[in-house]
């Protein structure tokens, strides 16, 4: 099984789930070499100073932005890490909204958020809310050091992550020549409109992704194995599998007594601004915290954070 990209925290209000975001997505391109048709052997790429024509070792390598023409300013490392937002490995949302009022040319990239042991409860509980609902989550998300935009959809049994485009990424249709005005303005008769419906009509079923194959791929894998086959050759297909990273231990939740408080906080206020403003008890403040322990600290961290929300769910089951 594939590793995770990373273990965090899913939270929306203040109910946080443990999850593993894992790779929705598998790459099927065929990978070529480039040779030397001379010989045969692989070409190597090597990096070459424009001005010398020597190489250049990584470590001489820095980063820069080309401001103007042969003009640079270096970028380091440091100055990308400040760039990076601060909340990694969390997805936090930040807004739900209907389903269908994200335009199709938003997404990008599919992830799977997979839960922890334990926290299964919290993960179904959002699942099945939003398709009650028919709304998604509008959450920010940080993959390795790059912040994104992303909506949290529940399908059949998973929650998916998926990468939304920022608007600034899209190109707006109307910078295109595009036919606009009336369709009389185009001559098109009733029944031509009567006869593409037809066809449409005809034509309309269920969608089906399994009847879809990559034809192109197939046959040109079809080619390699004759051209191997020629050759005597034999293939040496190797692959591992790996168990999925998973953090055992989860808080045990008051899930009513968050959902209350996450709603009451959004009384016309942004859920980040209230949970900032309005003090929590402490009791609950190891459940409301956003970024995911880090493994150096998680024991003692994960002991006292248990210990801290089973009180709170006692104290909370002797008020009821």
């Amino acid at each position: 099984m594939a590793r995770p990209i990373w273990t965090g925290t899913l939270s929306f209000g203040l109910l946080n789930i443990p999850v593993s975001l894992m790779s929705g997505e598998r790459r099927t391109d065929l990978q070529f070499r480039m040779l030397d048709a001379r010989s045969k052997t692989p070409i190597r790429y090597e990096r070459v100073n424009a001005e010398t024509g020597e190489e250049v070792p990584w470590k001489d390598i820095v980063k820069a932005f080309e401001y103007d023409k042969g003009n640079y300013v270096v970028i380091e490392k440091e100055d990308i890490a400040s760039a990076a937002p601060d909340s990694h490995e969390t997805v936090e949302v930040e807004a739900f909204v209907d389903a269908g009022d994200i335009p199709l040319q938003y997404f990008e990239k599919p992830y799977v958020l997979v839960p922890a042991k334990k926290a299964e409860k919290g993960y179904v509980l959002l699942r099945e809310t939003l398709k009650e609902t028919g709304q998604v989550g509008v959450a920010r998300v940080v993959i390795r050091t790059r912040g994104y935009l992303c909506a949290v959809v529940p399908q059949d049994d998973a929650l998916l992550l998926l990468l939304l485009r920022y608007p600034q990424e899209l190109v707006d249709p109307a910078d295109y020549r595009l036919p606009v005005g009336k369709t009389g303005d185009y001559r098109i008769s009733d029944k031509e409109f009567d006869m593409a419906r037809q066809l449409i009509k005809s034509m309309s079923g269920k969608w089906a992704p399994d009847d879809y194959h990559d034809e192109f791929r197939e046959q040109l894998q079809d080619v390699i194995r004759r051209k191997m086959k020629s050759k005597g050759a034999k293939a040496k297909i190797e692959e591992s599998e790996h168990e999925l990273d998973e953090d055992a231990t989860t808080n045990v939740v008051d899930f009513m007594a968050l959902l209350k408080k996450s709603i009451d906080s959004q009384k016309r206020t942004p859920a980040k601004q209230a949970a900032s403003k309005k003090p929590e008890p402490a009791a609950k403040k190891s459940a409301a915290k956003k970024p995911a322990a880090k493994k150096s600290r998680s024991k003692s961290t994960r002991k006292k954070a248990a210990k801290g929300s089973t009180s709170s769910a006692k104290d909370t089951r002797k008020a009821g």
